[in-house]
């Protein structure tokens, strides 16, 4: 048992880990904060040491095991030998058990009254392991979640897989397919897919029936991984509860459906857009989270360069005139907008906005939702807000001629329109606007910005690691009038799930028309020669705009490749 309290510090110290000079300015740091952080967090936020060498210090210290632990050498039945409020306010974690003796992961080994209370508690002798509070705690979160995150092992095993098969034999029998989406199992299962989706950043959920197999993947940082493959006997029940929370028609199996499902999250609204289509082996479920959280309403966070930010800022800024986002789905062009909407709103402004869907909520922004069921589309609406009195208008998505029409008049008119498109280039919204015949006169004296905007991966920064690119690359940066000395990519870690990525950061190309280019589009100067001028004139293309992101050690080179070529 151990009968002396060691100081941290002199432990450090003795083990050449530390010296004494980092001890000292850690104990000041400390002192400066109001002693709110042991002196290990501290040590370990100036990076002095790591967790890792402070548990094995301990650990060599008092003469105990350490142990880098992990779910797979933890027993889960043992963990209920102690009661779950004792585990989470000690940070101590049951590992496994033999014969009479329980082993204990610990992070504190000098606290003699928690062993003690252990042993009481277990009823058995204690042998103690060291360990690190980032260990022990993510194997908690594995084996004993928060009260409102579910254990997908235990809701597969208990699920009674032999009352799934009745949904594929009798399809028809609705009212067994809506008794078995409301059973536990299935409840605790889609529970559980929507919590960890959130929880994981992810931006879509797929439900995927394959011949006898189900998986689910999620979209993170662009990318889909699979997270799970539930038995194919359980898809029918899962995509009726889903159909049922996104109140849509469970009896209609043959044709797609749409619908919305509105959760709490640890006190915070989710949204979720549902799409269900019919597919050769069932119905594929895709579900789009909205974590209004996640969005960024803040311009300076969205990566812009110094130069475009200010151009950018110095263009919403006008009292009217149309700004156009544009990029692929998914490049975060509504993102870009809110955090100008954002930027704009003042008491000063009337602000309205024309969505499908509504993404976030802007406090002291009238936001509508186009409802094309109801005949309530882009055009209409957009027809009405101009009764609105509006200062500034934002309309989700120019997608047809009288929506562009109704935009480029309202932008005439005295109105800062914002608006979006899909296209490849900055210069490239100039041609489709004309294809949707806008008078070539009405858009060169209206359009006062197109930012054409990709969004990258950005290096995890807990595996970030210098590499040297093969010549070929070099060479080829040096061709696009780049010089790069350092590069930088992931190698790969738990926290980035191996893929050397964590996270996604926009880069841009921002088309402000001059006079001449205004003269230009009224003479339908074709894209080439409008790009050529634009680039003539100071405009950073996409690919300039992501290799000063390479530069600076944001991204790889890998993927400004990926996405500009």
């Amino acid at each position: 048992m151990i009968e002396t309290r060691l100081q941290l510090g002199q432990v450090l110290q003795a083990q050449g880990i530390v010296s004494a000079e980092q001890i000292e300015l850690a104990l000041m740091r400390q002192k400066e904060t109001g002693h709110r952080k042991l002196l290990g967090e501290v040590l370990v936020e100036l990076g002095y040491c790591s967790e890792n060498q402070i548990a094995a210090a301990l650990a060599k210290a008092y003469g105990l095991p350490y142990a880098q632990i992990s779910p797979k050498i933890c027993d889960a039945s043992v963990i209920e030998v102690l009661p779950r409020e004792f585990i989470e306010e000690h940070t101590v974690l049951p590992l496994f058990k033999v014969r009479d003796v329980l082993t204990v992961a610990v992070s504190e080994p000098a606290n003699v009254f928690v062993i003690d209370e252990i042993e009481r508690l277990g009823g058995c002798k204690v042998q103690v392991v060291c360990a690190t509070v980032k260990d022990i705690k993510a194997t908690l979160q594995t084996y004993m979640p928060a009260a409102n995150v579910f254990v997908i092992d235990d809701v597969i095993d208990d699920a009674g897989l032999e009352d799934f098969s009745l949904i594929e034999n009798i399809p028809e029998d609705i009212s067994n397919l809506q008794d078995l989406a409301g059973q536990s199992p299935v409840v605790k299962l889609v529970n559980s897919v929507l919590y960890n989706a959130v929880r994981e950043n992810a931006s879509d959920i797929h439900i995927e029936p394959d011949d006898k197999k189900l998986r689910i993947r999620y979209r993170v940082d662009g990318k889909l991984f699979e997270k799970m493959r539930p038995p194919f006997r359980m898809h029918a029940a899962i995509v009726s509860r889903i159909k049922i929370m996104a109140e849509m028609d469970i009896a209609q199996r043959r044709l797609p459906q749409d619908g919305g499902i509105h959760v709490l999250m640890e006190g915070r609204p989710i949204d979720l857009r549902v799409s269900v289509m019919p597919g050769n082996y069932g119905e594929k479920v895709v579900i789009r989270v909205i974590d209004a959280r996640k969005v960024m309403f803040n311009l300076e966070a969205l990566g812009f360069s110094y130069n475009n930010l200010q151009l950018f800022r110095q263009k919403i800024a006008a009292p009217n005139g149309i700004v156009l986002v544009t990029g692929p789905t998914g490049s975060g062009k509504n993102t870009t907008l809110y955090a100008a909407l954002t930027e704009m709103n003042s008491d000063e402004v009337n602000i309205c906005t024309v969505e499908d869907p509504i993404e976030a909520n802007i406090g002291q922004i009238n936001q509508f939702q186009v409802n094309t069921a109801a005949g309530f589309e882009f055009s209409t609406a957009l027809r009405s807000l101009l009764r609105q009195d509006p200062d500034i208008i934002m309309v989700g998505e120019i997608r047809d001629e009288d929506t562009a029409s109704i935009a480029v008049q309202a932008a005439l008119t005295g109105h800062l329109v914002l608006s979006t498109l899909h296209t490849n280039d900055a210069p490239g919204a100039v041609t489709r606007l004309l294809d949707l015949k806008v008078a070539p006169y009405l858009l060169s004296a209206s359009l006062i910005a197109v930012l054409a905007q990709r969004l990258v991966r950005k290096i995890c920064p807990n595996c970030k690691d210098e590499f040297e690119p093969v010549l070929s690359i070099r060479k080829m940066v040096e061709k696009w009038g780049i010089h790069i000395d350092k590069y930088y990519h992931g190698m790969g870690c738990k926290k980035c799930r191996n893929t050397g990525y964590s996270g996604r950061i926009a880069i841009h190309e921002l088309f402000v028309p001059d006079n001449e280019v205004a003269d230009m589009i009224s003479e339908q100067a074709g894209l080439k020669k409008l790009r050529a001028k634009a680039l003539e004139n100071g405009m950073a293309p996409l690919r300039a705009d992501g290799l000063e992101k390479v530069k600076a050690g944001i991204t790889t080179i890998d993927e400004i490749i990926r996405v500009t070529e």
